[in-house]
């Protein structure tokens, strides 16, 4: 059975300042179709966006029967749903020092939208490797940010 394959990135400009820009932007590709999505929104962070555009991709997806497979460039996200969301489930949201989990509720849309597929398979590309997938991502993410103003 083939797969969904999405690509998924996203960026803050002026990530540290009050008065920022972010955007995400995601690509799926099925059976040799592809569709864009991107938005974006201000006073937000970097991880905020590459956790929306994996939300958003997710749900985008009308059936529940198809694997999945997400790429992405972020660290933040690959290791949190391979790795990380468990053992923060089974702490009740908390990290390893007992401190609560930043971007909580993004995690958990994300986790539920995650659970509710068939499979869902989780991988890290390299940002800006020429990958076209992931360049295309992070154009769109780009593009939302521009539409912003920023």
């Amino acid at each position: 059975m083939q797969k969904i394959i999405i690509y998924c990135d996203g960026g803050c400009r002026g990530n540290q300042h009050a008065e920022n820009i972010g955007g995400w932007g995601a690509v799926l590709e099925y059976k040799g179709k592809t569709k864009e999505l991107f938005g974006g929104e201000q006073n937000t962070t970097n991880n905020r966006m590459e956790l929306t555009a994996c939300i958003k991709a997710l749900e985008a997806i009308k059936t529940k029967n198809i694997p999945i497979e997400m790429r992405v460039d972020s660290a933040y996200v690959c290791n949190g749903m391979t790795s990380w969301v468990e053992k923060w489930v089974k702490k009740n949201w908390k990290k390893s020092d007992g401190k609560p989990v930043e971007n909580e509720s993004l995690w958990q849309r994300l986790l539920l939208l995650s659970d509710n597929q068939e499979s869902v398979e989780w991988s890290k590309v390299k940002g800006h490797s020429g990958e076209s997938g992931n360049e295309l991502a992070d154009q769109l993410a780009n593009k939302a940010m521009d539409e912003i103003g920023g």
